[in-house]
């Protein structure tokens, strides 16, 4: 034990006002070239003065370190040894880095702090990595029928005979320059900081107080990356690339609930994306923290009941409206933010994209990512329980070869009581 937060901890530093210092000894440059023109993100709070980016490490297990911290189970003073923690492959750097409207939710230099910044480490400055990069191996029953039925086959290098998948491995923390993601929702800096700062109980009033600070850690969760093939191929466009954006969802990834398409779509692009590197080309999966549309679980299982319990039972007419009708809109996950890592890895084109959301391939083409063809889920791979979610997303203009269904197709789906419960 190292003591509780009372006895570490002298006094409360007020954050919400810049007090009276002189120029930040680490002003951020967001868009520039370099790692050292554009300056380190320090957040940490033993950092002090430093600070240059409101918010902190981690996202919202921030939360849970201050329960260790609380609890005398860590050291307020504690920072990472990253010694040997360096990425396993070289990501960039790539010239949109340096193109301040490409990239606003992450930082690009956040897995080589270590490597940019290591003489201020030295010298003390507590910065950390935002990015971490390692490898692993997946394992999946679907993967195992894929080989069964000879979809795959084992190579020895990215498929092994156990039916395990080698993929490279990265996670990403979230890091808004806030300029940035005023502009991509098209509002005023000033009314987005403004509503960030109401909207989260006051808990950040430097975003109100500190114009002068314009990076933001949020308390949300990030993403991971999951690359097949060799991952100086992405970016390559001599190079296939297949591509799925998977937001999560818990209770069919994880657990297999079948009123969504989710975890059939997740191992579906995961399938194309092991065939695209054994082929020669690359594949890539980006997963994201966004559980019930960014709506929470909680909020996700008072629209599945609401749902099932409406007059007629389940309906694809209706799939949108009781969503908004619990959480006040149909879909908080806005895509704007999420073409982002796309550009991050250098990629300028999918060539074939796991995707039937309008939303996703939106947000890509509008960022200026090139889409070749779109591969929809395989009708055998949808859940007959979520079959009117599908309906519905079609009808909202979800991408289906054969175009969005009729009136008598939706009626097919219309009605289906599934009982009380």
């Amino acid at each position: 034990m190292t003591g509780t937060a009372e006895q570490k901890s002298g006094h409360i530093r007020l954050t919400s006002h810049p007090g009276s210092r002189g120029p930040a000894r680490f002003p951020l440059r967001w868009g520039a070239p370099t790692a050292l023109e554009r300056g380190p993100v320090v957040a940490t709070v033993n950092a002090g003065p430093l600070r240059n980016a409101i918010g902190a490490h981690g996202g919202s297990y921030s939360i849970y370190r201050a329960l260790a911290i609380s609890a005398g189970a860590m050291d307020p003073n504690a920072r990472p040894d990253l010694h040997d923690t360096s990425p396993v492959c070289d990501i960039g750097p790539h010239a949109q880095w340096a193109d301040p409207a490409k990239i606003v939710s992450l930082d690009p230099w956040g897995h080589r702090v270590a490597h940019d910044f290591g003489s201020l480490i030295e010298e003390g400055v507590d910065i950390r990595p935002s990015i971490a990069i390692t490898k692993a191996r997946l394992t999946l029953p679907e993967i195992h029928g894929a080989m069964a039925s000879g979809r795959i086959e084992v190579d020895g290098e990215i498929v092994h005979e156990a039916g395990d998948i080698s993929v490279t491995k990265i996670a990403v923390d979230p890091v808004w320059w806030l300029p940035g993601v005023a502009e991509r929702f098209g509002v005023q800096e000033s009314g987005l900081r403004r509503c960030l700062f109401e909207q989260t109980g006051g808990m950040y009033p430097e975003l109100v107080t500190r114009p002068d600070l314009s990076v933001f850690l949020p308390p949300i969760g990030g993403m991971t990356l999951y690359i097949f093939g060799d991952p100086a191929f992405l970016g390559d466009e001599t190079k296939t690339l297949t591509c799925r954006v998977h937001d999560e969802c818990n209770g069919s990834d994880v657990f297999g609930s079948d009123i969504c398409t989710c975890r059939p779509y997740l191992t579906h692009g995961i399938e194309e994306a092991t065939r695209a590197a054994q082929a020669g080309g690359v594949g890539l999966i980006v997963y994201n923290r966004k559980e019930g549309r960014a709506l929470g679980e909680v909020t996700k299982f008072l629209v599945y009941n609401a749902r099932k319990r409406q007059p007629g039972g389940d309906q694809a007419a209706t799939y949108f409206e009781r969503t908004e009708c619990v959480a006040g809109v149909q879909d908080a996950r806005f895509q704007q933010l999420m073409p982002d890592i796309v550009h991050w890895l250098g990629i300028r084109r999918i060539d074939r994209f796991v995707s039937m959301s309008n939303m996703k391939y939106d947000a890509l083409v509008g960022g200026g990512i090139e889409i070749g063809a779109r591969v929809p889920i395989p009708d055998e791979l949808i859940p007959p329980d979520a079959s009117v979610e599908m309906e519905a997303k079609k009808a909202a203009g979800y991408f289906t070869p054969e175009g969005a269904p009729s009136a008598d197709a939706l009626a097919k789906v219309v009605g289906r009581d599934l009982g009380k419960f």
